[in-house]
């Protein structure tokens, strides 16, 4: 049996689909990290580990969807849809024409971003209350 070959310029086995499409939404200078959604839902499981906010399958066919689920930084210039269709084009970069489903799950501030203050009353700060089913929240507009 041959020596493992080593050393620079020798290329091991492709990332799986899941790995490269998490690279490549995480370039996205709108997105600051991948997300499970709801439950920890949108995963992909692979040998000893998981993918969190990537479910993306390699060999099924062209109309299997690859779902990502992100939390972006806001404001990120274009409009919500608009980032959406930008973070599926690089999807569709790395996964082929299959439909792809983009879920933003959250939003942060992004570096320099004011703080949402009460557009009618007190504005020293965020506005917070409550947010889904009593629990904390931020009101971003």
């Amino acid at each position: 049996m041959p020596p493992a070959a080593t050393g620079a310029g020798v290329a091991g086995p492709p990332a799986p689909l899941p790995e490269r499409v998490a690279a490549a939404v995480l370039g996205h200078p709108a997105v600051a990290r991948l997300d499970g959604g709801p439950f920890g839902s949108v995963a992909s499981y692979l040998p000893g580990r998981r993918v969190v906010g990537v479910r993306a399958e390699e060999g099924t066919g062209p109309d299997e969807p690859v779902e990502v689920a992100v939390v972006v930084r806001w404001p990120a210039g274009p409009s919500l849809p608009a980032l959406a269709e930008e973070i599926a084009a690089l999807v569709r970069g790395v996964a082929g024409e299959r439909p792809v489903d983009v879920t933003v799950t959250d939003l942060v501030p992004a570096a320099g971003a004011a703080p949402a203050t009460d557009p009618g009353g007190d504005r020293s700060g965020p506005v917070a209350g409550p947010g889904p089913a009593g629990t904390a929240g931020t009101r971003l507009a």
